[in-house]
């Protein structure tokens, strides 16, 4: 039976409050750049700020490339790790994947928008969470389609 007491769940939760924490950043971190770069989205924005309406700026549309990838991403997080508490897993095993997620999907920011590293970097971070949410949704559907 799930409960809050549980080390595992308040693994998940824990884990899960860092990736929100970390994607609710990436939105002033964007308009920090943004009028960094005198780089705005909107003219009323531009006008008070004193710079241009530009959606072209690299730095900017790295840091909301990067914000939009988590947005894709981390919500299949939250609800694939929480299903996942409810297959009964290995303790370990689940918090290696939710510490391996949370790490990775930081470390994804960071060659993306922070210090844009070479190839594979960004693939790297992205493949190594993407495959887990995959374990995690085949561990539910088989651990539950074997129930019915």
């Amino acid at each position: 039976m799930l409960s809050l007491d549980s080390a595992l769940v308040q693994t998940y939760i824990v884990h899960s409050a860092i990736l929100a924490i970390k994607l609710l950043l990436l939105a002033p971190l964007t308009g920090l750049a943004r009028v960094t770069k005198g780089a705005f989205a909107n003219p009323e924005d531009a006008k008070l700020l004193g710079g241009k309406v530009k959606h072209d700026d690299k730095t900017v549309e790295r840091i909301r490339r990067a914000h939009l990838n988590d947005l894709e991403n981390i919500p299949a997080f939250w609800i694939l790790g929480g299903l996942y508490l409810t297959t009964d897993p290995v303790a370990a095993w689940a918090t290696l994947l939710f510490r391996s997620y949370t790490v990775c999907r930081f470390l994804h920011t960071f060659v993306y928008a922070i210090l844009p590293l070479p190839q594979p970097s960004r693939i790297l971070a992205f493949v190594v969470p993407f495959l887990i949410n995959l374990y995690m949704g085949f561990q539910i559907v088989l651990h539950y389609i074997t129930a019915l």
